[in-house]
């Protein structure tokens, strides 16, 4: 496999929007913010020409003109690595018009991204042999200060960062706004992997000396763990030892591309049959029958042949379950049967819940807002908007263990099917606003004396 060079000192890297450009709030300042601290620390940046812009749909131009800048910042001499602007909803849209057989005969560049950045960063390893970067996009390094994922982030882009790891706490529900482009993650929950591993353990059949680690995951035991108890919480500081190429990305993304022309994934698996493949995996808009279906539609194309082992990243619907299958349930019952070891809850995923300032929909500022939605068409049909005066103070919210997402997500599940749930799912929003231009009215949320109160009527 190809490795690209590492971003030198008083380098310069590029920007491309194969997906979402930076046109929008919070995304544009942001963006601009990390510019500066880039340009202070030195380096050069080199900015395509969809960095702002939005007129795509569910990326930032037209598929061809997304895939001509990506072709042409590939091939650019002066510039050393390449940040995607963000993710979004149909980059696959762009596959036909990346010319992947003169990437692969270029020098290889790293190219950093997520989510629907998968479509690239997989057809990179799977069709040019080349690596990618699954990582954060621009607008997230114009936080103030900057998260340690992100510091890593740009050591491993600079060479100076050989391992990867997850950190004490993550973000359930970020606290950006439109008025507030530059804070930092809300970190407020506690770290912890849950993992399977095959009734033979890990070390049967291998010495110690045989297995290598390829991540500091810090805490994962071995301890094993049936079929029929799913998962394990993990508190000891253990360590899973397992080796293979590493290959994955976003669900929703991978289970489109299966089958299609641009699916070489059993040739990459007998190309590195005896490496063995590594896979990391996590969802967006799937809830967890569509990620049980996702795997389903991957294993019975042969995808998992050569499996090492899977690194699966919290869910975008984290915490759900519908008819007994949760997270967990939906990834071991497909996966358990190739006997290595599955690690669940790492640092790698989505957000859930989506909370309005009552600013943000009171005023003009909405349109921005809708702006942003059509870039998300696609969003799930369980995932409820509200609007409230005090977002920062309710996403502070916390009531025995549990957060407003928790909270309202469960109030609104857990409705018998015969009432009718008279919440606003983010794809009703942008449906009426993509046929009048007009808000629909959306739920209000108060915090009176640390009660939550959800008017939905």
């Amino acid at each position: 496999m190809k490795y690209g060079k590492f971003l030198p000192e008083n380098g310069t890297i590029g920007f491309v929007a194969p997906s979402f450009g930076c046109n929008i709030e919070p995304y544009k300042s942001a963006f601009e913010n990390a510019q500066k601290v880039w340009t202070k620390e030195g380096y050069s940046l080199s900015l395509g020409p969809n960095v702002y812009e939005g007129c795509g749909i569910g990326i930032s131009n037209t598929p061809e003109k997304c895939a001509q800048e990506f072709n042409e910042w590939y091939e650019k001499e002066d510039v050393d690595v390449l940040i995607s602007c963000g993710g979004g909803e149909l980059m696959c849209e762009i596959l036909p018009y990346v010319d992947f057989e003169k990437i692969r005969q270029e020098e290889p560049k790293w190219f950093m991204g997520y989510s629907d950045n998968t479509n690239l960063l997989f057809l990179l390893a799977t069709l040019c042999d080349t690596a990618g970067i699954y990582g954060p996009c621009a607008a997230a390094f114009g936080m103030e200060p900057w998260h340690e994922s992100l510091k890593n982030s740009m050591e491993i882009l600079t060479g100076m960062c050989k391992k990867v790891h997850n950190y004490d706490k993550w973000e359930r529900e970020g606290l950006k706004t439109e008025e507030n482009p530059l804070v930092p993650y809300n970190v407020t929950e506690k770290f912890e992997l849950r993992t399977w591993t095959a009734e033979d353990g890990l070390s049967t059949g291998k010495e110690p000396e045989e297995i290598q680690s390829v991540s500091d995951c810090n805490k994962i035991s071995c301890d094993k763990v049936s079929a029929g108890e799913p998962h394990k919480i993990i508190n000891e500081r253990e360590e899973i030892a397992v080796k293979g190429r590493l290959l994955g990305g976003c669900l929703d993304c991978l289970a489109t591309l299966c089958g299609t022309k641009f699916d070489k994934v059993e040739e990459f698996n007998e190309k590195y049959k005896e490496d063995g493949v590594l896979w990391f995996l996590e969802a967006c808009d799937l809830n967890v029958m569509g990620i049980r279906r996702a795997l389903w539609q991957l294993d019975e194309s042969g995808w998992f042949k050569n499996t090492k082992g899977f690194l699966i990243g919290r869910p975008y619907c984290y915490g759900e379950e519908f008819f007994g299958l949760d997270q967990y349930k939906a990834v071991i019952d497909i996966l358990s049967k190739y006997n290595v070891p599955i690690i669940m809850d790492l640092d790698i995923g989505h957000l859930q819940i989506l909370i309005l300032s009552q600013d943000l929909t009171e005023t003009d500022m909405w349109k921005d807002f809708f702006e942003y939605l059509r870039e998300e068409p696609l969003a799930g049909e369980n995932i409820y908007v509200f609007q409230t005066q005090e977002p920062e103070k309710l996403l502070g919210w916390k009531e025995g263990g549990t957060s407003v997402g928790e909270y309202i997500t469960g109030l609104m599940e857990n409705r018998m099917d015969r009432e009718q749930k008279n919440g606003v799912t983010l794809r009703q929003v942008y449906y009426q606003w993509y046929q009048n231009g007009t808000l629909k009215k959306l739920p209000k949320i108060t915090l009176s004396e640390d009660q939550i109160q959800v008017w939905l009527e």
